[in-house]
């Protein structure tokens, strides 16, 4: 300190002074503290930071953020994963540890994203190196994720838009097998015969696939223009940012809603709807103790809402500072249980249409050999109750003449090859033709 300075005159003067901390501080020149190497990015940092943040474009209207966010989260995993994970795990009782783990980790965790997206109002890379510069990885992590789910999720709109196409056609072209000419005599495709129609169409005439992996098999060029038309769809819609993808929400948020309730009203004027949904309900409670079932729905409850994949800070850090999170955490998640009860009862609504025709198939196949091993006196006619008529066979007839038969020819049954056809195991086999799909992404920023 100076000699000459008033603080050090003071101290050697004879005078007694009491004086305090604040006085000293005082007496000292005052510290432009901006100019001080305390403020590490200096007064042109905070004024670009500053910028920055009114610089940000926001929402239109709170609307296109919720539609945004519910948009992003609903997806095949609500549509088509979640309806396989219930009927796998215990059917209703599925749904007691998914909300029990819904409330307790999905919720907090998504407010958690909305509100570090809000209030940093940066996207998932910028995020992450405000926490820490050290942790900018993971940002750009989540960023890498969410290009490649962008790029199976287009090959996946590519296939839908390819199907919309070729269904203005009547009859539907894999509605039945394809006829092959040989001669004046018309045969049926012997590939399809063996599969289905529906397989058929989609190996062949869609996917166009080759015998084998070594084997190239040539441009599809159907599909490669409809995958185009996919990404440039998707192009239109974020060509201006935020400003046209929030308006593209109004539609492709809410028009699905819309199919899926067509899609309920049909399903349920299905013959055999009801027994689909009570099947899909019935709660088999003993799995709920299973750790395996617990596990799958706290990885369900990450897929549904689209936690870690950047998309949620993305969507927050748009909106004010101000804005409500907590309301926006729980209307989302909500919306997002609620979508997916609803293409439960959508699927299964049809799967229980199916099991019915399943079914009633298996009577008439089993029913002809009945016939045929009484033609043939392996069986006795005694053993067919008088009521039942061949020509108008019931599934309930089938199930007693079944039943007797079983109790009769206890040695011998096995050799007869009859099934039981249960309405119970048709339903059972449900769960083997939903295909595991893993939830989408449908825009990441």
């Amino acid at each position: 300190m100076p000699k000459n300075s008033k603080v050090t005159q003071r101290e050697h003067s004879s005078e007694h002074v009491t004086e305090s901390v604040a006085d000293l501080l005082a007496l000292e020149e005052p510290v432009d503290y901006k100019q001080s190497i305390l403020n590490v990015a200096g007064e042109a940092g905070g004024k670009q930071k500053v910028a920055d943040v009114e610089d940000r474009p926001a929402w239109n209207s709170k609307l296109q953020y919720i539609l945004a966010q519910i948009g992003f989260s609903v997806g095949l995993g609500n549509i088509w994963r979640f309806p396989y994970l219930c009927q796998k795990n215990g059917g209703g009782a599925y749904l007691v540890p998914y909300l029990v783990l819904l409330i307790i980790i999905g919720i907090p965790l998504f407010f958690l994203e909305l509100a570090v997206g809000q209030r940093i109002r940066r996207g998932s890379i910028g995020v992450w190196h405000y926490v820490c510069p050290r942790l900018g990885g993971i940002g750009f992590s989540s960023c890498i994720v969410c290009l490649f789910v962008g790029l199976y999720y287009n090959v996946i709109i590519g296939w839908s838009i390819f199907y919309f196409f070729k269904s203005f056609q009547y009859p539907l072209p894999w509605s039945e097998c394809p006829v092959a000419r040989n001669g004046t005599a018309a045969v049926v495709e012997p590939e399809c015969e063996k599969s289905s129609a529906t397989t058929y169409f989609w190996y062949r005439e869609a996917l166009d696939i080759s015998n084998s992996i070594s084997e190239s098999g040539g441009l599809n060029w159907k599909m490669t223009l409809c995958l185009l038309v996919a990404w440039g769809i998707v192009g239109m819609a974020v060509v201006k940012g935020i400003q046209s993808s929030g308006k593209v929400m109004y539609f492709s948020s809410l028009f699905p809603y819309v199919v899926l309730a067509c899609f309920l009203v049909r399903g349920l004027l299905l013959r055999g709807a009801v027994d689909g949904i009570l099947h899909m309900f019935t709660p088999k409670l003993d799995k709920m103790l299973d750790p395996q079932v617990w596990r799958e729905a706290a990885t369900q409850v990450f897929f549904a809402l689209g936690l870690g994949f950047g998309g949620v800070i993305a969507f927050s850090s748009y909106n004010k500072q101000d804005n409500n999170c907590h309301f926006d955490a729980a209307l989302v998640s909500f919306i997002n249980f609620f979508t997916s009860v609803l293409a439960t009862l959508v699927v299964f609504a049809v799967l229980g249409f199916k099991a019915n025709i399943m079914n009633e198939k298996c009577v008439v196949e089993n029913a002809e050999k009945i016939l045929g091993y009484l033609n043939t006196d392996v069986l006795s006619r005694a053993l067919i109750p008088p009521h039942v008529n061949f020509s108008h066979l019931t599934t309930k007839d089938y199930a007693e003449m079944y039943k007797v038969i079983k109790t009769v020819k206890e040695d011998h049954f096995s050799a007869l090859g009859l099934d039981p056809c249960l309405l119970e195991d048709e339903l059972d086999k449900a769960k083997q033709i939903i295909v595991l799909v893993e939830r989408p992404r449908h825009q990441c920023f």
